[in-house]
């Protein structure tokens, strides 16, 4: 069965870092993009980063330079989305969620369009809170 647990949430003050973790399972990484989002109370979901089974990776504006996303090198099917210089904008619960497609050209290109509705697997969720 497919399956994507996050953790790692908590309650930060603002300049504060969290980092997010995400474990994949029952089913392919091979043209695979796991993407993170987040949404705010009262707001839809917005994709705050994205890594490839190839290693490429994306950001919007709203988090470049402050969010890393990575893959662990040994435990191929761990995700991680390490958050710097947090904001109270970055309160929302986030998730993980894997998109499977049939080339790289595909999967890079779903990555970046950061779409909701491109996704076909979804982990329940982490609450970050950023706040004093």
């Amino acid at each position: 069965q497919e399956q994507l647990v996050e953790s790692g949430g908590g309650l930060v003050q603002p300049g504060g870092s969290l980092r997010l973790s995400c474990a994949a399972s029952g089913f392919s990484l091979d043209y695979t993009s796991i993407g993170w989002f987040r949404q705010a109370p009262g707001k839809g979901r917005e994709g705050v980063s994205c890594i490839t089974d190839d290693g490429f990776t994306y950001y919007p504006d709203s988090v470049k330079d402050r969010f890393t996303v990575s893959r662990d090198n040994a435990a191929r099917n761990m995700f991680y989305l390490q958050m710097n210089d947090l904001k109270p904008d970055d309160t929302g619960v986030y998730y993980c969620a894997a998109s499977v497609a049939l080339d790289e050209d595909t999967v890079r290109d779903i990555c970046v369009r950061g779409d909701e509705h491109e996704y076909d697997y979804w982990g329940q969720g982490t609450q970050v809170t950023v706040g004093s």
